[in-house]
């Protein structure tokens, strides 16, 4: 039965939207509270309830799994426009839940790796299907505010899993986490199945596997978008280590007793001797609650400026942000860092989206927009390997976890000049 809206309004929006945008906040809650801490659990000795991997192995598995998140949705999307959107759904949803289940009952790298692809899989199929769901129910009138919806479920289930219950979960077993995901996507099947109903247009065979094919090697062959989404990727490998090096840094060298003491004497307020502690899975709320809270004022800030410009001011926000962790390993530092990258990521990131629409050729902006995702493909894969690679050597062969970071944040001014050049010699000229 398919689905459609003509009407205005937050309270206007169909069924099938709020069962997507519900479908959207436990899919990526699950998702981040495990990221929050899998690489952190992954190398953890077998003492402390983890699997003891090393870390150049839990980069491969990275480097692998999120690269996956970003390219599934091309194909995803063409499928589901031709089989159905609850048929891929119901596909996804299964995948993703066996794969966490799987994970937490694994113990050899094997079978975490596995199980891991099964949780890539089942997300890079879910993620076009809730955001084409919306783009079908909503109009020129109310899309705007569907996506913003939409963006805003994101990063609250980024913000409330990790800060609420990955560490419960985590006090009684690290794998209550996985077995907490997958619930958390396990249970999405039943309302795929009761509640969410087919949005019209899908199911028409709209684009074929060939045709996605000729659009990749269009959008292949023009070298100066292709040049311009690698030298962005460099900001997006240094991203990709507040999922990984960042978190081992914070676990192994950052004693957070000072801030613990501070946010307990606020917490006894109002319970009786609390034992708050921050921990690796807060790093992930920290970053999404500042989105919640930042991310309309930071956007109305830069609203009228220049694409690029900005883009290159969020760069160096967040590259400062990064180089910051070089001073001292102090609970201080390491949060005013995170804060300013955050802020970084928060500027540049929707002006990268926005320049990527304005320097494509007017009768193929969509499919632009499609490809610019090869950011994450390339950010992730490289960033996961690279920066495992570099914490084994600067911080534990060499002793000089500033090193690590300031390579880092050098990665994050090379994209600056890049970019610069890109602009002098190679950007489309309006």
């Amino acid at each position: 039965m398919a689905e459609s809206v003509k009407k205005t309004g937050i309270r206007e929006f169909p069924r099938s939207f709020w069962t997507v945008i519900t479908m959207e906040f436990f899919e990526r809650g699950s998702y981040y509270g495990v990221m929050s801490v899998l690489s952190v659990y992954l190398v953890l000795s077998r003492e402390n309830g983890g699997l003891a991997f090393s870390k150049e192995s839990v980069g491969l598995i990275k480097s692998v799994i999120t690269p996956l998140l970003y390219f599934l949705p091309i194909l995803a999307g063409a499928i589901g426009d031709r089989l159905g959107y609850r048929k891929v759904l119901f596909f996804a949803f299964i995948s993703m839940s066996t794969g966490y289940l799987l994970t937490g009952f694994s113990e050899t790298y094997a079978t975490v790796f596995l199980s891991l692809l099964l949780v890539a899989l089942g997300a890079g199929f879910f993620k076009p299907m809730v955001a084409g769901t919306i783009a079908r129910v909503t109009d020129q009138s109310n899309s705007s505010l569907g996506f913003g919806i939409y963006y805003w479920s994101i990063n609250l289930g980024a913000f409330i899993f990790p800060l609420i219950l990955v560490p419960w979960m985590k006090s009684i077993s690290w794998n209550y986490i996985f077995f907490m995901a997958a619930i958390g996507t396990g249970w999405l099947l039943f309302l795929n199945y009761f509640v969410f109903r087919e949005p019209k247009g899908t199911a028409t065979g709209s684009k074929t596997i060939g045709k996605i094919i000729s659009e990749m090697v269009i959008v292949l062959k023009d070298y100066r978008f292709i040049l311009m989404i690698v030298i962005y990727s460099g900001f997006w490998i240094m991203y990709f280590q507040v999922y990984d090096s960042v978190l081992w840094y914070l676990t192994e060298h950052i004693n957070m007793e000072p801030v613990n003491k501070i946010v307990n004497h606020f917490l006894s307020l109002f319970v009786n001797q609390p034992d708050w502690k921050f921990e690796a899975e807060h790093v992930t709320a920290m970053n999404a609650g500042a989105i919640i809270l930042l991310q309309l004022f930071v956007s109305a800030a830069v609203r009228k400026a220049k694409a690029l410009p900005t883009m290159i001011i969020g760069i160096a926000i967040g590259s400062t942000g990064m180089g910051i962790l070089a001073i001292a390993p102090s609970p201080w530092i390491f949060l005013a860092g995170m804060f300013i990258f955050t802020l970084g990521e928060m500027t540049a990131h929707p002006k990268f989206i926005s320049y990527v629409g304005l320097i494509a050729p007017p009768d193929k902006k969509a499919l632009y927009q499609g490809y610019s995702f090869l950011y994450g493909v390339i950010g992730s894969g490289v960033g996961g390997v690279l920066g495992a690679w570099l914490y084994v050597l600067f911080v534990e062969k060499l002793n000089e976890p500033s090193m690590l970071w300031v390579t880092f944040s050098g990665i994050g001014f090379l994209t600056i000049i890049g970019l610069l050049l890109y602009n002098r010699f190679l950007a489309p000229k309006s």
